[in-house]
């Protein structure tokens, strides 16, 4: 078995224009430090925005996408708790604030305990149950095991985004739930800070 880690934050927000939008930023993975943007529009169609080829081709190993692009991708923190991403025609501004009472709670586990596989598989009829459409284990598709490990989560409070040129409305919760993979963010819109563990 293969196992591959992935730690860092996972930001999920709506728009009033129906578009939905899925950043990861990870601080410290087999492929480096990166960022991906998964978007899936008011019709449904599902489009990854990818650093590179390497880390293309390892998502698209894992979740579904109608469409795929290689462009530029950039994350900056901005004054005010303001994060900013760019990937190629998108554009996004995300407003982070204070803990969730999740992230609160989250907060009492230790990261061994909140990351490790067993404790998500455990964690799984929980999360399905208080956070719909949320799950913390599941098929990532080619014999993969996938598991979502939250160390933290904090709320999102005003979100900004266009897509090619154009404004895509404020801030909304994630409904319907976005479809990429085996689980959906939280429908609040929030950043949970995440270890995901890959086994192959």
């Amino acid at each position: 078995m293969n196992r591959s880690r992935f730690h860092g934050e996972i930001y999920g927000v709506g728009t009033t224009s129906g578009v939905r939008i899925v950043v990861g930023h990870w601080t410290r993975s087999p492929l480096g430090e990166f960022t991906d943007v998964m978007v899936q529009f008011a019709d449904g169609r599902r489009l990854l925005l990818a650093p590179n080829e390497d880390v293309r081709e390892f998502v698209t190993a894992t979740y579904t996408f109608d469409s795929t692009e290689i462009v530029p991708v950039t994350f900056a923190a901005e004054p005010d708790e303001w994060r900013s991403v760019r990937a190629g025609d998108l554009t996004v501004r995300i407003r982070v604030a204070g803990p969730t009472v999740l992230g609160r709670a989250l907060s009492l586990v230790p990261d061994a305990v909140s990351t490790a596989p067993w404790f998500c598989a455990i964690s799984d009829p929980i999360a399905r149950v208080i956070l719909r459409g949320v799950r913390t284990r599941g098929s990532a598709g080619g014999g993969r095991r996938e598991y979502y490990g939250a160390r933290g989560q904090h709320r999102v409070t005003d979100a900004s985004a266009s897509w090619q040129g154009k404004d895509l409305g404020s801030l909304t919760p994630v409904t319907p739930p976005v479809t990429f993979g085996f689980g959906s963010t939280p429908a609040v819109p929030s950043v949970t800070s995440i270890t995901t563990t890959i086994d192959s």
